[in-house]
C-alpha cells in the first residue's frame, strides 16, 4: 500500500493558532476523510498540503516527491476543490474554462463537457448567476477534467441541500472505482464519511487525535449509556474521554473498550459510536450537562 501523502513532523504557528509537530500519511487508492471541529486546523493543513501556505517546521511529500522542491509537477495530478467560488465571476463557464484549461498538460475537453452534461450546467451561464451547489459542480467539473489522480476538497458539502451532497457522494464512490485515485475529503459533516470513506484523520486544537482505517476506530471507540450512579467510582471515570450527563444518567465516550464491559458489567448500555459522537465528545472532553427541558 502506497502513501500518496506524507506529512513529516509538519507545524504551522500562527498568533492565535498553531498546527502541532505532526507526522501521518495518507493512502493511495482510499478516501480519508479529514474531521475535525471548526477552527481544529482542516483548512490550514489542506492549505499546506496544497502549497497555498508554507509549514513552519516539516516536510510534505505528494506521489513521493517534495512538495516544496516540485510543486508545480504535483499540482499536474491534482484536483482541488474548495467551499469558496475563486473564479471569475462576471465570466461566463466557456471564458473560465479558457483560462484555466492551459495551465493543464492533460487537460481533457471533452471530460469537461461531460461533467457540465452531467451537472446540468451551460458553457454559457454566468458564474455569479449559479447557485452555491452549481458552483460546487462547477470546481468539481474543473478538478475532474484533467486526469488527476488526487482530489483534495475542503468542505465541499457545507451549505449543501441533502439531494447534492447524496449526488457527490455517489460521485466520490464512482471516482474510487478507479484504484489509482484518492480523495482526502475534509468536512466537519461526519455523517458523509460515515458512508464513503476509508480513512478517518481526526484534527482538534491543532493536533492530530488519530489517523486510522474506519474499521480500527469502530473496534476502539464504545459509547456507554447508563445511571449517574456509576460515574461515583474513580475506576469507571478514568476512561472516559468525555461524559454527558443527564437527569436520567449518562454517555460518555471511551477508547478503551475491552476494558469497559468488565467494569460496568450489565449495568450500561455499550454500543458503536458514530464519528461524530467521538468527535463531540473528544472535543468537549470532561464533564458537560445536558440542558434541562422545561
Amino acid at each position: 500500500m502506497n502513501d500518496i501523502i506524507k506529512l513529516n513532523n509538519v507545524s504551522k504557528q500562527y498568533k492565535l493558532f498553531s498546527i502541532e509537530p505532526l507526522s501521518c500519511t495518507f493512502k493511495q487508492g482510499y478516501i480519508t476523510g479529514l474531521i475535525g471541529p471548526n477552527g481544529a486546523g482542516k483548512t490550514t493543513l489542506i492549505k499546506m498540503i496544497m502549497g497555498i501556505t508554507r509549514p513552519g517546521t516539516g516536510e510534505i511529500t505528494i506521489f513521493g516527491q517534495s512538495q516544496s522542491l516540485q510543486e508545480a509537477e504535483i499540482k499536474q495530478q491534482i484536483g482541488f476543490v474548495s467551499d469558496e467560488c475563486h473564479y471569475y465571476e462576471h465570466l461566463s463557464i466557456q471564458s473560465m474554462k479558457n483560462i484555466i484549461a492551459p495551465f493543464y498538460k492533460k487537460w481533457d475537453d471533452n471530460a469537461f463537457s461531460r461533467l457540465l452534461d452531467r451537472f446540468e450546467l451551460s458553457p454559457k451561464m454566468k458564474i455569479r448567476s449559479l447557485s452555491k451547489g452549481m458552483k460546487m459542480k462547477l470546481g468539481l467539473a474543473f478538478a475532474l477534467s484533467h486526469h488527476a489522480d488526487l482530489l483534495i476538497m475542503d468542505e465541499p458539502t457545507a451549505g449543501l441541500d441533502p439531494v447534492f451532497r447524496r449526488e457527490l457522494l455517489d460521485l466520490l464512490a464512482e471516482i474510487m472505482l478507479d484504484e489509482r485515485k484518492s480523495i482526502v475529503f475534509s468536512t466537519h459533516i461526519t455523517t458523509d464519511l460515515d458512508r464513503i470513506a476509508d480513512y478517518i484523520a481526526f484534527l482538534h486544537h491543532g493536533r492530530l487525535v488519530f489517523n486510522e482505517s474506519k474499521e480500527q476506530i469502530q473496534e476502539r471507540y464504545v459509547l456507554v449509556k447508563g445511571p449517574l450512579s456509576l460515574l461515583e467510582a474513580p475506576s469507571v471515570n478514568a476512561v472516559f474521554i468525555g461524559v454527558r450527563e443527564s437527569l436520567v444518567g449518562f454517555e460518555g465516550l471511551t477508547d478503551r473498550g475491552h476494558e469497559i464491559a468488565a467494569i460496568v458489567g450489565t449495568s450500561a448500555q455499550l454500543s458503536r459510536p458514530t464519528l461524530e459522537d467521538i468527535m463531540y465528545f473528544t472535543a468537549r472532553g470532561g464533564k458537560s450537562h445536558a440542558a434541562a427541558i422545561t
